[in-house]
């Protein structure tokens, strides 16, 4: 066994070169590593959003589609609405209930987190997760989203999107088309609280 497990706690909305890098760095240091994508769950269904298009599972075939059973995915990383009561961070219980949750999954007695923002950073610390100093990769699941919606309002206009994914993850990505074609046409129904992006709806 592993002497040491890596947290990585993402989005993974979509997986990027950046996500594959992360992960393969954090084995080549001889890190088991825990993948958790978030999810923010409403009614016993996850809320989905411009922001965070592809459901857990999808983002899960997308990290096994390239990493196999060489790590590990849960599904601990678990929002429950409403999710203003994890607010403010540090001070709410249930922020401290999710933490726990996560480290619960870690079977290696020693761990450490991998976050590559500062602010993030601090934050994983002040929660005792260990964070190993890294900086931010240059390719963001953001920008990626973006070139995403782009395509799929400008069919004809190939704009290099899957030269920042893994070849896999953007097969995935193509089997699930028509949730980036929907959710191009729409507002990003989302709302940003100390630092935190939630989806709007389950958040009160």
């Amino acid at each position: 066994m592993t002497a040491t497990a890596a947290i990585y706690l993402a989005h993974l909305n979509p997986m990027t070169r950046a996500h594959e890098a992360i992960i393969t760095s954090l084995r080549q240091g001889g890190h088991h590593v825990y993948v958790f994508p978030v999810r923010f769950i409403k009614d016993g269904r996850e809320v989905n959003a411009r922001s965070f298009p592809f459901t857990y599972e999808v983002r899960k075939q997308m990290v096994e589609s390239v990493f196999g059973d060489a790590i590990t995915i849960r599904p601990d990383y678990t929002f429950y609405a409403p999710f203003v009561k994890y607010m403010p961070p540090l001070l709410s219980s249930r922020s401290w209930e999710l933490r726990n949750k996560i480290v619960a999954q870690v079977k290696e007695k020693d761990f450490v987190s991998y976050t590559g923002d500062r602010a993030e950073r601090l934050m994983l610390r002040a929660y005792r997760l260990r964070p190993l100093r890294a900086s931010r990769h240059e390719i963001s699941a953001s920008s990626v989203r973006e070139l995403l919606y782009q395509q799929a309002l400008e069919p004809g206009n190939e704009n290099h999107w899957r030269d920042k994914v893994p070849a896999p993850a953007a097969e995935i990505i193509m089997k699930n088309w028509k949730v980036i074609e929907k959710l191009a046409r729409i507002q990003d129904d989302t709302k940003r609280v100390m630092g935190m992006k939630f989806p709007r709806e389950g958040y009160k």
